[in-house]
């Protein structure tokens, strides 16, 4: 089954501040993460402990943003909301990068191999 999540994604090399005691996530991934806790209704808490395959379409408002850094973004919020157990289990991606500046979303599927 195919999730959507809509918003935009921030980038993972852009979303950590350094300060003296370390990294912290920036305001814009928090709210990222914390707006996609609440959109994915299709795999919250399924936690996929096997082996999985991970398909994404990102539909983003420029062509300037790296598909590969919102990969991880990705897979990190899936474990956040326990769709999978921990991403090492994933062994294939597919992925594809699209404009759409009026309507900036992702959509994914898991599939359990």
């Amino acid at each position: 089954m195919i999730q959507t999540i809509k918003g935009v994604c921030p980038s993972k090399s852009n979303s950590y501040m350094v300060i003296h005691k370390g990294l912290i996530k920036t305001k814009a991934l928090r709210a990222y993460e914390q707006s996609f806790y609440l959109q994915c209704n299709v795999y919250r808490n399924k936690n996929i402990t096997g082996l999985f395959e991970f398909h994404m379409d990102a539909y983003l408002p420029t062509n300037r943003q790296d598909l590969d850094n919102l990969l991880k973004v990705q897979l990190d919020c899936l474990q956040h909301v326990k769709a999978i157990a921990n991403d090492n289990r994933c062994i294939k991606i597919v992925a594809q990068k699209f404009v759409d500046k009026s309507n900036p979303r992702i959509e994914f599927q898991l599939i359990e191999v």
